[in-house]
Formats: C-alpha cells, structure tokens, sequence
C-alpha cells in the first residue's frame, strides 16, 4: 500500500461499500487474495514499524485529556458484523466511554481532533472486526476499525475508517494526516515518557474517497507483543486503549490546493531544473535579519529587477510574503545573467549559494547593510602545525561561509566536527620542515576561533569511491540534533582564546534535502521560521505543507543499518544542507521585516505588477464574452503619423483596447463614443479596416445604417473579421478594428430620408447618412523635403471619377499653412511597404478609377511642395540632386520613405560586459563599415574611429559572437543577425507592426589601444601562465606580428608578466587541449598557424631539473626523428627520461564480475593541469609520488587516496605499486597515435563536478 510516499507500513484497508449496520460478507479465498500483497509487503518492511518515544509528550497529553471521562461512563453498544469463519452475523458487544465532544479534544481546531478508544473484555471477543463510535474532526465523522486477531496475518490491524461515507455525495474526497496509537498501561513510579514508550504510534496521511474509505497498518503490532506482560499493551483489567489523533487537511496533490490558506506560507515556481535554487531561497527568506538587509539595499526606480539581483529578490522576496500564490524567479536568473538553458541545468546549492552571497555582499558595499553576510554567515578557524619537539607554531587564519563535513563513516553532526577538528601526526616520512630548525615531528589541525550567528552545514553526501571508480551518493544514515551545544565537550572545537562568553548553541532552522543519485534527483526544504516547537513546513516548489518534525528530522537521516540479517532497504532521500541559528542570537535574526523596510518605489512597483497581473487574469476570465475594440480617429492618425510610424495610418497595437460585451448593440457603442469624442451618433460614420492583398490594413468599407439598427458588436466583428474555422475558440482573440470618420452637419443635416429598401427601418435618425453612390474616402499626408516633416492631415470623401486636379482646391485646404499660396506640389501614392516598398507619382489629370490610378477608399496620397534646384533642375521620382546643388536629403517622398524603411536602431555595448546596455543609435542599414564606426565614435567621444572594433551578435546564445574585420562588410546590415537584420515591418494576419525602430539589433564595440588594421596586423595570443605547482597564474594577451616566430611571443610575454617571471629560467611554451599536453613550441616555430580559439595555450617556467633536456625543441614532438636523436642522446647520459603526468578518474560499467576487470572496462576521463617531471632511470613510483605531492602541495592525507597507473595506447594499466621502476614504463613507449601517447597517470576524485561534466561532453577543460 504505498501511496503518495508514504511509509510503505501504511496499508490499505479493506475495499468495501459501508455499512453501519451491516457489512457483506467476502469468502475466505477473496480475503486472501487481497490481502496477501499488503502482507507481504508489510513483513517486508516490519523492520521499520518501530515504537516511537518522540510521541511521548503528545501521548501524555492525551492521557491527561482522556482522564477527564469517567471510567464509570460505559456504553453497550449492538452492532452487526460479520465472522468470516461461519459467514452469519453475529452480535459483539462494545465496551467503551462515550465519545468525547470536539471541546474535549486536545486541541480547538476544528481541522484536529483525538478520540480515545477502549476497548474491554480483550480476550472474550470473538469478531473478526470491530468498530469504535463515530467522532467528526474536520466536518467529517471517523471511526477506528479494528482487527483483534489481524486481517490475514498475525498482527493486530488498526484504520481509521471514513463512517458516514454512504451517505457523502458522489465524488467526495477527504485527506487527513493521523496517527493510531495503542496505550501502554501506566505502573507505579514509572514516568509518563517511560511508559509512552512502551507503547505503540504510528502514522501516515492519506486521501479518503469512495474507493478507499479506511486507511491504515495492517501489520499494526504482532499478536504476541500485544500478550507480552513487558509491554504492557493489554491491560490488567483485560482491555485495550487505542487512540487516533487525526488532522483534516487539504491534500496537497489536489490541483487547487492552496499553500497560502493552508500554511500561511507560498512556494517558489520551478522553471525547469531549480528546485535546488528555490529550497536555498526559501531557507534565506525565513531569516528575517537576511531578508530585513536585501529590503534595505539600494535601488532606484530606473533599475530593472531582470538586470538587477537586489531589485529581483527584494521584489521575489516581498511576493514571497504577501502574495497569494507561488512567485516566479524568472527576473532573479535573469539577474544572475542565466537564460532559458541554465534554468534547465541542475546546478549546486553549496555554490550558488556561495556566489549568491558573494554578489550581495559586493552590492552591499558603501551602504546601511553593509557587512550583513559577515555578520550572519561568516565563521573562523585557525589552521596550525605544532612541533613537538621545538618550540615553533605556523598558524593561519581562515574565514568561511558554511562547513563541509563528512557523513561517511560519522554517525551525527558530533562525530563529523570531531573529525573535522581531528589531530594528524606528521612524523616518519611526513615530517614537516619548520623553519630554523628542519624536519620535525608536529601536530597539524583545524580549530575554530569564532562560530557564526547562521550557521550552514554543508553534508558530503557526494564523494569519490575508489572500489566503484565513480562519484557516488553517501545515503548512510545520518543524525542531526534539533539542538547542537558546539560549546560540549569544554569546547574542544574551539581555540583556547575564543571568546567563551559567547555561548554556541544553535538550534535547528532547516533541512534541505536531497531526494536521488549522483546524476540528478529534486531539492525540497524542510523549514521551522519560528526555531521553536513543532513549526515546521515543508517547501517543495509550489507546495507548501504543514509538517512534524519527525518529517523533517528522522525521515532525512538516511538509511538505516541492516537489522538481524534482513536486507537494508534503499532510501534516497536524506539532509544535504542543515541551517542552524544560535539561540542567544535569536532574538535579533529573527525580527520583524515587513512593508516598512522596503523602499517605496519598489512596492509601487510590485503595486503595479499586481495590478497588471489581476487586469490579465480578468480579461481572460471576460474574454468568452467580450469583442476587443479598437477605434482609430483622425487624432490618432495625427498622434502617430510622423512619430511612430510612417507608413499606413496607425498602428492598431498603440491603440486602446475597448471590452465591449458581445451583447451590446451598435447603437449602444455609438451612444459611448459620443460620451467620449463629443461626436453626435448621427454624425458618426464608422469604416471597417480591411487586410489587402499588398500585405497592408486600410479603411475600407463603411458599416451599412441598417447594421448600426439591427446588429450586436459580436455579429459586427462576425461579418467583417469572420473566424478562419466554425469552430470559435471561447477566449476569440479576433478584434473589430473601426475608423470613426465625422460626417459634416451639413452633410448630416442634408442626408436623405430612408427610402423604400429602408421599410424594415423607418427610423434610421440615430445612423450616420449612407456613403454617396460612387465616392470613395482617401487619406492625406504631407512631407515636407525642406525640414524632414512628415505628418497627416485628414481626409476626403472623393468621386471616383475625379483627379487631383479636380480635387486641387480641397487639397491646398487640408495643407493650409503649410503650402504656399499657389506654390507647385506633387502627389505621391502610398502602395505598400511589404515586401518591397512601392510609392508612385501622381498624374494629375488621370480620373481616379482610371486603371493607371485605381484609388479606392483608405487609399493614401502624399503631398509635398515641389523641389527645384537653384538651377532649375526638378526633383524627380528615384533621383536625386546634384552632390554639389544646396537642397534636401531627400527631395522626394519616395526617397524619404526608402530612408525610414531603411533606419536601424541598434543598441551598442561594451564587449566586456556583453549583457550591459551602454546606449542606443538611430543608424541606417545601408551604411557602409566606415559610416558606422564614425557614427559610434561621435557617441563615444572617441578621436579616432579605427580604434574601434566592432563583434556580432550571436541570437542563439545571446553572447558576442565574431569581430568584424576592419572594413570586412560592405554594410551595418551585413553586420546584424542574419535573421533579424532583413527583417522588416509586417501586417500579417491584424498584425501592424510599422515603427521603423521596432527592432533593437546588437553590436558589441571595443575601443583598443591602437588603430584595428594595425592590430590586425599582428597575431594576438591569448597565453595561461602557470607556476610551478602547475596552478595558473595569469592570463595574458601576447601581441606579435604574424611573422613572428615563438621566440618572439616568448619575449614578449615577459615584457607583459613582469617580475612574475623568473629572468633566470626558460620558458616552454605549448598547446593543451582537455587536460592533456599535445605540442610543445619550440623557439623557431612560426605563430601565424597557431589557434587559441580550439587549443588552450600554456606557458610555463622550465624547473632547474628538467634544464638538462634542452629547450623545448628536444620534447616538441616524438615523430620528428632528429627531435628523437637528441631524445635518446640526452636520455643516454644520464639514463633520466621526461614524463607526461596526467590527472584522471575513471567512468565506466560498473558490472564488472571483479576489480581489475571492473577497473579496465571503465573509460578515462582527463581533468585539471597536466605536467612534466623527470624521472631517474631506477627511480621507483614511490619516489616518484612523494616529488609529485611536494610540487603540487597537496596534503598527504588526501594525497594518499590517489592511485597511479600507466596508460599507452589507450590503454590504462591497473594500479601501480611504488616499487615500480617509472622509467622502465617509457622505455618502449611508440607515439603511434598522436604527440605522448604514453603518461604517468594519477586517479583521483575531480575537485569540480561541473568540469567533470563538461569533460564528459567533449569539452574543453584545460588550462
């Protein structure tokens, strides 16, 4: 009966329909059947039934509150049930007080309630079930069914049973979280923890419905404890005392669970792979004093919270505490710089929280919160080496943010700090060489100097296995106390001069916990905000549930030891993180952190947000009855045109939306539009936009009077935007798009009575005059060549058969001012804009509905003044001035309009913030490299332009891509993303997106400290220094010209390290490539081939004892054969040879039948610096490991987990003893695949997991 995750020992009760009177009978067989399974399975876990004295207190409790019924209040109570031995009813009497009334509960929760059950007369009954009397707890009535002799096994059965689920309506569902106890008898002198004990308690939640309406273990207690006089179960009066404390909640799997209503509390969503993240943030939050600090941080009312980290969490953390529903952590990634992939990619909690608190602390520089992490997080500790011998100490102070302790081999947090502050001897071969006095026998460890007010348990449940030769998860069973006394002991965690007024016990605030194996699992926090009782909730996502703290504590140690010879049953889930707050501190961390803290632009922000949020969520829930309507006017037209946008006539999107309800009628509408534009119904004449073929949305055809009568908004919207499908989805996103063109009163005055094929609507007084027969309505600009000036200026209901000619003198009306009095103009026909624009140029005496016009109504025709030269010379359609003639940039609206087309705004930052926007300019996409590159250095201040480098956008990882190459594209359109840089406006579908600047495209600039074809001229080299102990030092950019050879970039890059580089020592230079050495350079080596985009480029000392091999040259390559001669010549005198040594782990099937197999079926996996050494001609592995642990300072204890093997030929040999002769290795080795195919390997555990992942993929991890 496992269900839900709960205990496994929570079985299912007996599938039945209810009777209170009478139960049907079941054969013996059926029984059987199904009750086997859950028999099975219960003896299959009896090992964890267990008596759980942390019930103790709650046990008493309900002792002293049963005590007040009288033991002489006894019912006899008839009920039916059933023998299955015999198949016929039979009467059982029932001894027991009565129930007690919800008042006598322990608790006034109405949700909560015990009910106390004794049952007399133990070894007389001879049902096979009982009942106890119906109590209600959460409006519901409960019953405790019982199993004396067991239900199919030899173990007492005890439910809690739904009563009155026959008489619930259908569909009805109940979760509750209880608890069944059996009372042990008190005895003289015992106390009441003791004898509570003794007793039995267990408990699971479940969902009660129809088809499971009993719950519970039907393997309670064996038959033969409840007999056993020790326990005590069975009383002396021969009776049974069974309890049921039961809790009536909201299950939270159902779908409108509610974390806020149920717990006060609200989750964070998970947006892919950051459970991890949201059980880190949670834990933050309920530290008021944290959450009190990022409130104060500074922000200001410019920052947006998806750029900013503190704005994010103060805006998260304040939804986090009013908002009714799970927050979203979509602006703190943001801030974080993450895109979509990262919130995919699990990440670590130990590290994000580290670099999270590194962030805030850097941002809480030079404010009122400064030195907050310190002051909550940050601990001490010491470091020391003490000879025994001589007076000499080393000590070093340390600082940290949280502990890593050891679960492996620690039974509790006490075990992990004893062998955290453990002693290690250093003699034999492991003197420590104190300074002044040589090798010398010492003690070395670890003590701590301060604890901090937080504290921040970091358990290793990740560690390497040597016998698996794999990462592995530590799920052994681990104990953390609720209260740790890290003073015990006398203090021997701490240093003699610690402050001991200070007193260090810390009681426990959170569990994070990790449910899964070392490739992947999910992260949920268990949080007590209130550090006292049993407060505790479980944050899992956007669940949040009240929950006990054996939820919370026991169930999170992990698994436990194998118990007499049954096997130990697998438990993933354990503590990964613990939080602690000391006690003498919590008054202060946990204060008050409301409203008040948080500055007010950033609640007028979330003010705003909320709002917003709720305006969305009631429009979706409106949609099924409303038509979205947007209404274009002459204003609008005017707002807009010349602007925001240029071609067409508005853009519907900038335009309000107004809800009207399907239901209303046109003539309501128009009643609402003159209460707004003042414009009398009969003087409103409404045009419906139409999409054209040209890909364009004009005006073009007027709403008959007699549909203003008779037609509702949504028949409107029906007839002229008809749905693309009968079926009409219920949220409809299709608009009605009107242009409200006002009639003159004249015209309105004048219009004629309605007609014959008007007799349906006599009265059409409240209807704008029909459209005359053969008029058409066009629209009018006007641009003006001499200022750039483009504007709108209304329109004109024309005959078709007119000119503009004909219509010259209504045209000079419209431009007023701005033509002069007979001054010559030109019209110009606005055509489309998509795919290719299409402006032509009006005759003026072509008719309108002549086919070289064709203007229909929303048409559009553009006037401007006509431009002539000094000269004489006209503009003319597509040409231009003289480049010497004074005149306009564009002397013709044509050239304006493929101007506009052509405009690009790109936004401009630095590439070394890639993800800083700097500042934006208005470019075009014709201009050429030169153009741009002025253009941006006006904005920068910069003398000169060819000092700026400009790089390419990359759309698909939002990062710079490859810089242009000085003068390497004719134009700024070659230098945008492919995808977006032809992209242009488009009206598909009512889409209208015409602002020429609705694109913002990305470049990256940098200003270089000389001029790029100078720069391009020489080979840039990006070099890793490495010291040493083979750690890098530096990184460095070498600058040579191409032809320049490597001897060159050697000097070089000593001019750029400085004093870091030893004068006295060669440099050797070479490529890596994951974590293994494939060239050494030598000094005449060219560097224009080169590549430290794909090889990792190393520089490194050459140490005094590998000088004997020569420069570079003698180890650049084994297929050279000279290269070999000097090789083996060198190798000869002395017998030395110069070793590949590499670091590795292994990863590989681990179903070997034994360890050497196991060990070379598994693949090898490079990680960290690779290194030379020399090694002598008989010098031993032994000798070997010691140097390799000197040059790489690593401590000896850790060092002596590490294993060495020789690998050749893609082969790795088995582990290596210290008596093997390294150089014999060598001897023989044939570089028959590629530059030192033979190394000396070290296997050991990757410090990073993160690079171990990326090495996995192939990528990179060197240098």
């Amino acid at each position: 009966g496992h269900r839900l995750g709960l205990d496994l020992d929570a079985g299912r009760g007996v599938r039945r329909t209810l009777d209170r009177v009478r139960v049907d009978r079941r054969s013996e067989a059926e029984t059987a059947r199904r009750e086997r399974p859950r028999e099975q399975d219960a003896a299959h876990r009896d090992a964890h039934f267990r008596t759980d004295p942390s019930f103790a207190k709650l046990l008493v409790g309900i002792s002293r509150a049963s005590e007040r019924v009288p033991s002489d209040r006894r019912t006899q109570d008839r009920v039916t049930t059933m023998d299955d031995r015999d198949g016929e009813p039979m009467d059982v009497v029932m001894h027991g007080p009565d129930p007690p009334a919800l008042a006598d509960a322990e608790t006034s929760d109405p949700d909560a309630g015990t009910h106390r059950w004794v049952v007399r007369d133990w070894s007389r009954i001879a049902a096979t079930k009982l009942r106890s009397e119906p109590f209600k707890v959460g409006g519901f009535s409960w019953q405790i069914l019982l199993f004396p002799r067991g239900n199919n096994s030899e173990f007492v059965s005890v439910y809690l049973d739904a009563a009155d689920s026959a008489t619930l309506p259908h569909g009805w569902s109940q979760h509750a979280a209880f608890t069944l106890s059996i009372e042990a008898e008190p005895r003289r002198g015992e106390s009441a923890s003791a004898t509570a004990a003794r007793g039995v308690v267990k408990d699971t939640q479940h969902t009660f419905g129809a088809n499971e309406t009993d719950w519970g273990f039907t393997q309670f207690v064996p038959l033969s404890d409840l007999d056993d006089p020790d326990r005590g179960l069975l009383r002396s009066d021969d009776s049974v005392v069974i309890v049921a404390s039961v809790r009536a909640r909201r299950d939270p799997n159902d779908w409108n669970y509610d974390s806020r209503a149920e717990t006060g509390h609200v989750g964070l969503k998970n947006q892919g792979a950051t459970c991890y993240m949201n059980s880190l943030l949670q834990t933050l939050f309920h530290v008021p004093y944290f959450r009190k600090a990022v409130y104060h941080m500074p922000t200001t009312e410019s920052d947006e919270a998806s750029a900013s980290i503190p704005l994010a969490l103060q805006a998260l953390f304040h939804k986090l505490q009013v908002a009714p529903g799970a927050a979203s952590t979509k602006d703190l990634t943001r801030s974080f710089g993450w895109d979509a992939y990262d919130s995919f990619m699990q990440h670590d909690v130990q590290e994000l929280n580290r670099v999270l608190c590194e962030k805030l602390e850097e941002k809480m520089k030079g404010t009122s919160v400064e030195g907050t992490i310190a002051k909550l997080f940050e601990g001490h500790t010491v470091n020391y080496i003490n000879c025994v011998d001589v007076e000499y100490k080393s000590e070093r102070k340390e600082a940290y943010l949280d502990l890593q302790l050891d679960v492996k081999g620690c039974k509790d947090v006490y075990a992990s700090f004893d062998k955290y502050v453990e002693v290690e001897k250093m003699d034999g071969d492991n003197k420590y060489r104190a300074e002044g006095h040589g090798l010398q026998d010492a003690e070395k460890g670890v003590l701590f100097t301060a604890f901090p007010p937080v504290l921040q348990l970091q358990l290793k449940r990740f560690e390497y296995d040597f016998n698996r030769d794999a990462m592995v998860k530590i799920n052994d069973r681990y104990e953390f106390p609720e209260e740790l006394d890290l003073d015990a002991g006398d203090g021997k965690y701490l240093t003699p001069d610690a402050d001991r007024s200070v007193r260090n016990k810390y009681l426990l605030h959170s569990v994070l916990v990790h449910s899964g194996g070392v490739n992947g699992g999910h992260y949920y926090a268990f949080i007590r905000p209130s550090l006292r009782g049993d407060g505790w909730f479980k944050f899992d996502d956007e669940r949040v549930t009240k929950e006990r703290a054996e939820r919370a504590m026991d169930d999170n140690f992990g698994e436990d030891a194998e118990l007499s010879g049954k096997p130990r049953v697998p438990k993933f889930a354990n503590a990964y993180m613990l939080v602690y707050v000391r006690e003498s501190d919590m008054a202060q961390i946990v204060c008050d952190a409301n409203e008040d803290d948080i500055a007010e632009h950033v609640l007028a922000r979330l003010r705003k947000e909320k709002e917003e949020k709720e305006r969305r969520k009631k429009e979706k829930a409106e949609a099924p009855f409303i038509v979205p309507t947007r209404l274009a006017t002459a204003e609008t037209m005017k707002a807009q045109i010349g602007s925001e946008i240029f071609f067409d006539l508005c853009e519907h999107e900038s335009l309000p939306t107004r809800r009207v309800r399907k239901e209303t009628s046109f003539l309501e509408w128009k009643k609402s539009v003159a209460e707004e534009t003042g414009v009398p119904p009969n003087r409103q004449r409404f045009w419906n936009f139409v999409k054209r073929q040209n890909a364009t949305c004009r005006p073009g055809a007027p709403i008959d009077p007699e549909d203003e009568m008779s037609m509702t908004m949504s028949a409107l919207r029906d007839k002229f935007n008809p749905p693309p499908s009968k079926y009409v989805d219920p949220g409809d996103p299709r608009d009605l798009r009107l242009f409200l063109e006002v009639v003159s009163e004249e015209e309105a005055a004048n219009a004629p009575p309605a007609n014959a094929a008007d007799a349906e609507f006599p009265d059409l007084s409240g209807a704008a005059p029909r459209v005359p027969a053969h008029h058409e309505l066009l629209f009018f600009k006007f641009y003006d060549p001499t200022t750039e000036a483009f504007e709108f200026l209304g329109h004109l209901l024309c005959r078709k058969d007119s000119s503009v000619r004909l219509e010259e003198a209504r045209i000079r009306a419209l431009c007023g001012a701005r033509l002069a009095r007979d001054a010559p103009f030109d019209v110009f026909e606005e055509i489309k804009f998509e795919p290719s624009l299409m402006v032509e140029k009006a005759d003026w005496d072509v008719r309108f509905d002549h086919d070289r016009m064709s203007l229909g109504s929303g048409d559009i025709l553009c006037v401007q003044p006509r431009v002539v030269s000094e000269e004489g010379v006209v503009g003319t359609v597509g040409g231009s001035l003289s480049e010497n003639a004074p005149g306009p940039r564009f002397p013709e609206v044509d050239q304006f309009f493929a101007h506009v087309r052509d405009a690009q705004r790109v936004s401009f930052r630095e590439a070394s913030s890639p993800r800083d926007e700097k500042f934006n300019l208005d470019l075009s996409k014709s201009m050429s490299y030169d153009e741009v590159c002025l253009s941006l250095a006006s904005a920068l201040g910069v003398k000169d332009p060819t000092t700026l480098r400009l790089t390419q956008h990359n759309t698909y990882t939002n990062a710079p891509k490859t810089p242009v190459a000085f003068r390497g594209v004719d134009a700024l359109v070659d230098m945008l993303p492919p995808r977006s840089a032809n992209k242009t406006p488009s009206s598909g579908g009512f889409e209208n997106a015409l602002s020429a600047r609705a694109k913002h495209d990305i470049l990256y600039y940098e200003v270089l400290d000389m001029p790029l074809p100078q720069l391009e001229r020489l080979k840039s080299l990006r070099v890793h220094f490495h010291a040493k102990d083979t750690r890098r030092l530096d990184v460095v950019n070498v600058r040579v010209p191409k032809e320049s050879r490597v001897a060159d970039a050697m000097a070089e890059l000593r001019r750029v390290l400085g004093e870091k580089v030893s004068t006295t020592r060669a440099l050797r230079f070479m490529e890596t490539y994951q974590s293994k050495i494939f060239k050494v350079f030598a000094p005449d080596d060219t560097i224009d081939n080169i590549n430290d985009a794909y090889w990792v480029l190393r520089a490194e000392e050459v140490p005094e004892d590998e000088a004997p091999f020569g420069d570079s040259e003698t180890v650049r390559s084994a297929s050279d054969a000279d290269d070999v001669a000097r090789r083996d010549s060198d190798a000869t005198e002395t017998g030395d040879v110069l070793i590949h040594v590499y670091h590795f782990y292994r990863d590989g099937d681990d179903k070997a039948d034994d360890a050497a197999q196991h060990t070379k079926s598994q693949h090898v996996h490079l990680f960290g610096d690779p290194f030379f050494m020399r090694v002598a001609r008989d010098e031993t592995l032994g000798s070997v490991k010691a140097r390799a642990r000197l040059k790489l300072g690593v401590a000896e204890k850790e060092f002596a987990k590490w294993r060495w093997a020789f690998h050749s030929l893609g082969k790795t040999s088995d582990a290596l003893a210290d008596s093997e002769c390294v150089a014999a290795l060598f001897a023989a080795r044939k570089d028959a695949y590629g530059a030192y195919e033979s190394y000396l390997g070290a296997e050991h555990e990757d410090p990073s997991p993160r690079k171990t992942a990326a090495a996995k993929r192939g990528t990179n991890a060197g240098g």
